[in-house]
C-alpha cells in the first residue's frame, strides 16, 4: 500500500508540472519515513556523504575548463587544424566537424558545450560550401553527442559516483566506443557528401594550423595519457584541463584582430594592453565563472537527493529483492539487456541524462552485474543508451538547444538527426554484443 501512495503522489507532482528536484525530494523523504522506518534528519545526513566526496570536484573544474574554451579560440583554432588535413577528402569539411567534436569533447565533457563550441563556427562554414542544411544540423547535433561518451565525460562521473566504480576506468572503458561512433560519422560524412567541394592539401596551410591549434590539440593526449598511465587522478586531469585551458587562452592564444602594443607604453599599462589582446579577457571570464556556478546549482542538489534515496533503498535491501526477483524471472541474459537498452531508450526520452544516470544506475547495474555482465562494460552501455537520448524528443537537450542557436524549427532538427539515431542504434548493438571494445584498454 505503501508503494502505491508514493506512485500516486509521484504522479500528482509530475501533472502539476513540479521540478525534477522537488519529485525527487518528495519521495525520497517518503522512502525514509514510510518504507524504511528511518528518521527525516537522515535525509541530510545523506546529501552530505553523497557530496563529501574529492571526485565531485572534477565535475565544476571540467564544466569551467569547457565553458572557458567555449568561449575563447581553443575550438576555433581545433576546427582550422582539423580543416586543414581534410579538406581535400569528400565531405572534407562533414569530416572536419565529426573530428573537432570529437577533439573538444575529449577536453570538455560536455555534449551542450561541445555542440555550440564547435556548431556555432561550423553550420555557417558547411552551409557556405554547399552542405545541405538538414546534414548540417544533423551532424553538429549529432557529433555533439561525443562529448558524454568520449572521456572525460561528466555522465560517466556521476555514474561512477552513484555505483562506486573506478572512474578512471570508466574513462578508458569509454575510448574505444567513443572512437568507434567517431569513424562512423565520419564514414558517413564521405557517403552523404560525395560530390561536396574540395581544397587541395596544402602543406603551408597545414604546418600554419599544427602551430596555431597544437597546444589545444596536445591537452586531450595529456589528460587522457596522464590518467592511463596513473600520473594523475580523474579529479586532478579536471584541474590540469583547466590550468592548462586558462594559461593558453590568457597566455598563448591572441586576437588576431587585435592592433600592435603602441609605442611609449610603461610596464604596467603593458601588461594591460596585452592582457586586453587575448581572446579570453578577465571580464569574459568571470562571466563564463557565473554561468558554471548557475549549471553546477541545478545538478548538486539532484545528485544529493538522489544519493539520499540510493542509500535509503541499499540499506532496506530493495535493490537486492528486485535483483533476485528479475534474475530469476529472466533466465536468459540477452533478454534482459534487451528489455534494460529498451527501458534506457525510452527513459532518454524523456529524461536528461544526468538525472537518468542518478536515479537508475544504482538499480540496473546489479541486474547487468548478476547476469554476468561487467560492471564496466554495463556503464557504457547505459550512457550509450542515453547518448542518443540527446537527439530523441520530447526532452533531446541537442535538439533543443539546436533550435535555439540555429533559429530552426523543432521538426526540422529532428528530421536532420534521424540518419544519425539509425547510424548511433547499429553502434549501441555492437557496444553491448563486442565487450572487448569497451575493455581492451583495461586488460593491461
Amino acid at each position: 500500500m505503501a508503494w502505491i501512495l508514493l506512485l500516486v503522489l509521484i504522479m500528482a507532482l509530475l501533472l502539476l508540472r513540479q521540478s525534477l528536484v522537488l519529485v525527487l525530494a518528495v519521495a525520497t523523504a517518503y522512502v525514509h519515513l514510510f518504507i524504511a522506518n528511518s528518521k527525516i534528519e537522515f535525509l541530510i545526513q545523506d546529501f552530505w556523504f553523497t557530496v563529501d566526496r574529492e571526485v565531485l570536484l572534477s565535475i565544476p573544474l571540467f564544466m569551467l575548463a569547457g565553458n572557458i574554451m567555449s568561449r575563447g579560440s581553443i575550438a576555433q583554432r581545433l576546427i582550422g587544424f582539423m580543416q586543414a588535413f581534410t579538406s581535400s577528402l569528400p565531405g572534407g569539411l562533414g569530416i572536419a566537424c565529426v573530428l573537432s567534436c570529437a577533439a573538444f569533447a575529449a577536453i570538455n565533457g560536455s555534449s551542450i558545450v561541445t555542440m555550440l563550441a564547435i556548431g556555432s563556427i561550423m553550420y555557417p562554414a558547411l552551409i557556405s560550401r554547399g552542405y545541405s542544411k538538414s546534414y548540417a544540423l544533423g551532424s553538429i547535433a549529432s557529433a555533439g553527442t561525443l562529448g558524454i561518451i568520449i572521456p572525460p565525460s561528466i555522465p560517466l562521473i556521476l555514474y561512477g559516483i552513484m555505483t562506486e566504480r573506478d572512474i578512471s576506468k570508466l574513462f578508458l572503458a569509454g575510448i574505444g566506443p567513443g572512437l568507434l561512433l567517431t569513424f562512423m560519422f565520419a564514414a558517413y560524412a564521405i557517403t552523404a557528401n560525395w560530390n561536396s567541394q574540395r581544397t587541395p592539401f596544402s602543406v603551408a596551410v597545414a604546418v600554419k594550423s599544427f602551430f596555431e591549434g597544437g597546444f589545444a590539440l596536445a591537452l586531450p593526449f595529456i589528460m587522457i595519457g596522464g590518467i592511463y598511465t596513473g600520473w594523475f587522478s580523474p579529479t586532478e586531469s579536471a584541474a590540469v584541463a583547466l590550468a592548462y585551458a586558462l594559461f593558453i587562452e590568457f597566455f598563448l592564444h591572441r586576437d588576431d584582430s587585435a592592433p600592435p602594443a603602441p609605442k611609449g607604453l610603461g610596464p604596467l599599462r603593458q601588461v594591460m594592453y596585452y592582457m586586453g589582446t587575448r581572446q579570453m579577457k578577465p571580464s569574459t571570464l568571470l562571466a563564463v565563472i557565473l554561468e558554471t556556478t548557475k549549471l553546477l546549482a541545478t545538478l548538486l542538489p539532484l545528485l544529493c537527493i538522489a544519493g539520499s534515496l540510493n542509500t535509503i533503498l541499499d540499506h532496506s535491501g530493495i535493490p537486492k529483492q528486485m535483483v533476485a526477483a528479475l534474475t530469476g524471472s529472466i533466465e536468459n541474459r540477452w533478454v534482459l539487456m534487451f528489455g534494460i537498452n529498451v527501458l534506457l531508450l525510452i527513459v532518454g526520452c524523456l529524461m536528461d541524462v544526468g538525472s537518468a544516470v542518478l536515479i537508475l544506475a544504482p538499480l540496473l547495474e546489479p541486474l547487468a552485474v548478476a547476469k554476468g555482465f561487467d560492471p564496466l562494460h554495463f556503464g557504457i552501455i547505459m550512457i550509450a543508451n542515453l547518448e542518443i537520448g540527446y537527439l530523441t524528443p520530447p526532452v533531446g537537450l541537442n535538439l533543443i538547444v539546436a533550435m535555439a542557436a540555429f533559429k530552426e524549427s523543432f521538426v526540422t532538427i529532428c528530421k536532420a538527426v534521424v540518419p544519425f539515431i539509425i547510424i548511433m542504434l547499429i553502434w549501441l548493438v555492437i557496444v553491448c554484443v563486442y565487450p572487448p571494445l569497451s575493455l581492451f584498454l583495461l586488460t593491461k
